[in-house]
């Protein structure tokens, strides 16, 4: 049996990716009227430069695991850097960043969704009715209209569809045995030299106070990989990533000290909803987990979205490791 750390560390851990994510979104705000893609290639630059330094002095270095691995990181690269940029977009645009945030964090009920057309899994009545709460909660948020007032939202939204498409390759990644470092690492180089161009010929001068924040968005972003790298090498992601959604506390507390932020009482009430169905989820799994360990003859339910996939020999449950990587934080 695979041996677990400490899952009050991997909480601690978690928080401290919350608040790293919630920190860059911060600081991409605070960074001010720049065009979106200078914003994605300070972000992803400082991730992809550390992580290639980790990658150099590992056993394997920059190896990957298989061929049929290839297809599946370029799929998730290609959909998460579509969700840091729409990510990016609300964040700039809505009118809190916690708003962001949560839009965002609607991930994992959307890998539910995507798990059945990629895995073939059958989810069960009460994860289609999470979904469809948390979908409600974030309509709170969004409140649709017919106008272009509700684009920044709608990004936001999406950001979050995006982010669930990746987590669900990240999980194909490690079903097929690839290192959790080397999804990391090939997600931030791809994002980077993709964003190199559109930076180059979109380049706007910075001051330094707006080129401090860009590289400090980018060293927040990467606390909040490796934070959260660490969290889930502690425990199973069904034990713990309910409390990733303290990114939507901080970054609520950040906006309202920082940049005078106070969302409105619609945008509380989703963010309720959406946090309620996350809790409900999570209390699910752990009643499920608890009873199959309580009964050794009961075969082990179906898992979902969130099941542990196996990783390889040396490098147990590295999916685990690289659900760090919200697109959109």
């Amino acid at each position: 049996m695979e041996k677990r750390g400490s899952k009050g560390l991997g909480i601690l851990f978690i928080l401290g990716a919350a608040a790293g994510f919630a920190g860059m979104n911060l600081f991409v705000n605070l960074a001010g009227a720049l065009p979106t893609m200078q914003k994605v290639f300070f972000r992803n630059l400082f991730a992809a430069f550390i992580v290639f330094f980790v990658l150099l002095f590992s056993k394997e270095k920059f190896k990957i695991h298989s061929k049929g691995c290839i297809p599946w990181l370029l799929l998730r690269s290609l959909l998460g850097f579509f969700g840091v940029i729409l990510n990016f977009y609300a964040i700039d645009r809505l009118g809190s960043i916690s708003d962001a945030s949560i839009l965002n964090k609607l991930s994992p009920f959307f890998a539910v969704l995507f798990s059945v057309f990629l895995l073939k899994e059958k989810p069960r009545i009460w994860e289609i009715l999470l979904v469809l709460v948390a979908f409600g909660g974030a309509m709170c948020v969004v409140r649709p209209s017919f106008d272009l007032q509700v684009l920044p939202a709608l990004s936001g939204f999406l950001s979050g569809a995006c982010a669930g498409f990746a987590y669900t390759c990240v999980r194909i990644l490690g079903i097929k045995g690839e290192r959790g470092m080397m999804t990391v690492f090939f997600f931030s180089a791809f994002s980077t030299l993709v964003a190199l161009p559109f930076f180059i010929a979109g380049y706007t001068p910075m001051t330094g106070l707006q080129l401090l924040y860009l590289v400090l968005s980018g060293v927040s972003a990467t606390v909040g990989q490796f934070c959260i790298t660490a969290a889930y090498r502690q425990a199973p992601a069904k034990e713990i990533a309910v409390f990733d959604y303290a990114q939507v506390l901080f970054a609520a507390v950040l906006g309202y000290f920082v940049l005078d932020q106070i969302p409105d009482k619609w945008s509380f009430v989703g963010y309720a909803i959406i946090i309620a169905a996350a809790f409900a989820k999570w209390a699910i799994h752990l009643h499920e987990t608890k009873k199959a360990h309580s009964s050794p003859v009961s075969p082990q339910p179906a898992e979902t979205a969130e099941e542990e996939p196996r990783g390889t020999a040396e490098e147990p449950g590295a999916d685990e490791k690289t659900q760090e990587i919200p697109p959109g934080g």
